[in-house]
């Protein structure tokens, strides 16, 4: 993770710091810097705060790490005074270059080895523990979309949900919190799914309780956990209460009494989220069932665990309206203040955990955001509101929720976030960020809007406190009542394929993104195997192995640069005999047999000293002898010459159709949209698609392989899209940055191989 350091001259052994704090005698430690909108695309919800005029700002809150000790007069004295003079100039100047130095990011580390889980878990104390008593830190994300009117996992209408999946676990997160709605339970059908994509085609025709089950039996293969989470009643907002919107606290209890049935042998399913964000009328500790969120959340827990008693129960705290409360002001379901005197009380001991969410000032600007002593004023706040649960030892805390564009060290956005995670990596905290999906419109999430580029800022920062892990168990697999297939199958809707917003922040990072100096590691195992290529001893290629199941296996690769100069191109090579690659990432993937050649993506090219280029695939296996080998990293002399020889037949082309339309247009850059349609009687067994663009480069891409040759681009599929049946059609894209006015692509021509 990105965490505060002073700079590099503070940076003094703690034995000399106390020297050098016992002489002056008067040194001060220098603190650490230490309503909401609704969360989806094309709609917004103002979410009420109530903030009264004239409230006082909380007082200046010191930091929560211990003060530093003077060391022992008798001590003290042995120094002549010339040493004291010493060091207190010492002192003196130390004091002022930290007193003025603003927090850098130190590099990221890489995190631990995958920790082996036993199901199920429960809590000891302020830790949630697996079945051996090894404690376990949740370190996930928030994948949103069964709970809109889609009844679906958002971004499926661009990618694979296994590939999705895999990708999570690739990046290090162990955990997905899994949003609903009571409505989309009990629905029929599914929206916003391409079910020409990949495995998405398994999703047809199931209703969205079975392609939730699907969800949760691949993310079981991909060694994930899942928490479910109750975020609405119907699929349009987050109700203030557990009822209401047209539905009575019985149907919300029933819906997770058969959500504790159907998943009770699903070992990954952890536990329950019972109401997402508590807020309004809700109260916490006033006896009153008609609002008294504490109590509802007894019936309800105590309603699952008699069903289920493995599962974790899972309570957020309301808005307001507890009694003594100190803080006058909380985000919708940060307020644990009445766990102190009103703890949630349940039958099966040993599973409750309490889940606060917190966001910044890029959410709703909070008047704590304007107090003088932001961001000291910070820890304070979460110590009273929440954190004081864990710091007796009450129950586990569990931010379920927080996130926000900015992590930079300047704005209060990028400030708080910073602060907060860094919170979260001293108290031990579990968490799911919010979110994975881009299209959260006040938060963004760890994607860019390709929904395949990650956010390198987002994931830098969460680096540190991820928590690698895989289960002991056999992953389960998933039986589903009675398939039904729809009659009228929606392929794509809404949105049909990607549909950036016009401004210029359809892209982001900005034109040319360029990754952190400071390389993302993820999660590499013990000694990984690292083979290089005879004479270019600058480039080093770590390849593992995140997940591998029955009939497949995703791989994780990094191409690491270790010497002195910048690398311009580079290509990766290796064998693999037994399996097909079914989805891939951040890379083009071309094969020759079982030869395959990996270049990069336009933006990823270079690589300048100490960086590193990370990309991947799924595959399915064939044999046994599936694994990669031979894997080697080379670097190439020209952007020419980097990519594999390719053939642009130019017969048997009546068949196929290319077309393109450009989503997207702004100053600095464009979307556009590729379809190849198989127009003809019979199967195209590969295909390969060329265009020409002068003043543009690809900066993001999605479904297809994008080589460039000069101002020649030279497309061709993902293995799992080469195939394309009669009347069945394969979509594509990319985004660009312009370099001139004559960017758009022409000689638009597509060939069957």
């Amino acid at each position: 993770m990105s965490r505060f350091f002073l700079h590099p001259i503070s940076r003094l052994t703690k034995g000399t710091s106390v020297i050098i704090l016992a002489v002056v005698g008067s040194w001060r430690k220098l603190p650490w810097f230490s309503q909401r909108q609704d969360h989806y695309s094309g709609r917004t919800v103002a979410r009420r705060q109530q903030v009264g005029a004239g409230i006082a700002s909380e007082p200046r809150a010191g930091s929560t790490e211990p003060s530093s000790k003077a060391a022992p007069t008798s001590k003290r004295n042995r120094f002549k005074l010339y040493y004291r003079i010493i060091w207190f100039g010492l002192a003196v100047l130390f004091s002022s270059v930290i007193g003025l130095a603003w927090p850098i990011q130190r590099p990221v580390e890489a995190t631990t080895a995958p920790m082996t889980i036993q199901m199920p878990l429960s809590t000891r104390g302020a830790k949630i523990v697996d079945a051996t008593g090894k404690p376990v830190l949740l370190t996930g994300v928030n994948w949103f979309g069964i709970e809109t009117e889609m009844h679906a996992p958002h971004g499926l209408w661009k990618r694979d949900y296994k590939e999705m999946l895999a990708q999570m676990k690739s990046l290090g997160y162990n955990t997905i919190r899994l949003p609903y709605s009571v409505k989309s339970l009990k629905a029929s059908e599914v929206t916003g799914i391409d079910y020409s994509i990949g495995a998405n085609a398994e999703l047809q025709g199931k209703s969205p309780l079975e392609v939730m089950d699907l969800v949760i039996a691949e993310a079981d293969r991909q060694g994930l956990m899942i928490l479910l989470d109750s975020h609405r009643l119907n699929d349009q907002r987050i109700p203030e209460l557990w009822y209401g919107d047209g539905y009575t606290e019985k149907e919300w209890i029933d819906t997770w009494t058969m959500l504790a049935m159907r998943y009770k042998n699903q070992r990954n399913v952890i536990g329950a989220d019972l109401k997402n964000e508590p807020h309004g009328k809700a109260s916490w500790g006033t006896n009153d069932p008609a609002t008294d969120w504490r109590l509802a959340a007894e019936r309800a827990g105590n309603a699952i665990l008699k069903l289920n008693p493995n599962w974790l129960i899972v309570v957020e705290g309301v808005e307001k309206n507890v009694p003594d409360q100190k803080l006058p002001i909380h985000w919708m379901g940060a307020n644990l203040e009445g766990v102190a005197r009103f703890p949630v009380r349940l039958s099966v001991p040993k599973k409750l955990v309490y889940s606060p969410h917190e966001y910044g000032q890029g959410v709703f600007d909070q008047p704590w955001f304007s107090e003088a002593s932001f961001p000291n004023n910070l820890y304070r706040r979460w110590e009273i509101g929440w954190n004081y649960i864990a710091t007796k030892g009450i129950a586990p805390v569990y931010i379920g929720e927080f996130g926000g564009r900015q992590v930079d060290s300047n704005s209060k956005e990028g400030i708080w976030q910073r602060q907060l995670v860094d919170f979260v990596r001293k108290k031990e905290l579990s968490f799911t960020y919010w979110s994975w999906n881009p299209n959260s419109d006040d938060t963004g999430g760890i994607l860019l809007d390709d929904w395949l580029s990650v956010d390198l800022p987002k994931q830098q920062l969460l680096q540190g406190v991820l928590r690698a892990t895989r289960f002991s168990h056999i992953p389960t697999a998933v039986t589903l009542p009675s398939p039904r297939v729809n009659p009228n199958p929606v392929v794509v809707n809404p949105p049909p394929r990607r549909q950036p917003n016009p401004n210029p922040v359809v892209i982001n990072p900005p034109p040319r993104p360029q990754p952190n100096p400071n390389p993302v590691v993820i999660n590499p195992p013990p000694k990984p195997t690292v083979p290089t290529i005879a004479g270019q001893s600058k480039l080093k290629v770590i390849s593992y192995t995140p997940s591998d199941w029955q009939d497949g296996f995703c791989t994780s690769m990094q191409v690491i640069n270790e010497g002195n100069t910048t690398i311009g191109n580079w290509q990766v090579t290796f064998q693999m005999n037994q399996a097909v690659i079914n989805q891939s990432w951040s890379a083009n993937f071309n094969r020759q047999g079982s030869q395959y050649v990996v270049s990069p993506l336009d933006w990823g090219r270079t690589i300048e000293p100490g960086q590193t280029r990370e990309f991947g695939f799924c595959a399915n296996k064939l044999g046994s002898d599936y694994q990669p080998r031979q894997i080697s990293a080379g670097i190439v002399g020209s952007r020419a010459n980097s990519q594999p020889n390719l053939i642009v037949p130019t017969t048997n082309q009546a068949q196929l159709k290319a077309s393109s339309k450009i989503q997207s247009d702004w100053q600095d850059g464009f979307c556009m949209d590729l379809r190849v349609a198989n127009q003809g009687n019979s199967k195209v067994g590969d295909w390969q698609l060329k265009f020409q663009m002068n003043q543009a480069t690809i900066n993001n891409s999605w479904n297809g392989n994008f080589q460039s040759q000069g101002s020649e681009y030279i497309v061709t599929p993902l293995d799992w899209g080469r195939g394309i049946e009669p009347g069945q059609s394969r979509d594509l894209g990319f985004c660009a940055n312009k370099s001139g006015a004559d960017y758009q692509p022409r000689q638009l021509s597509v060939a069957s191989l």
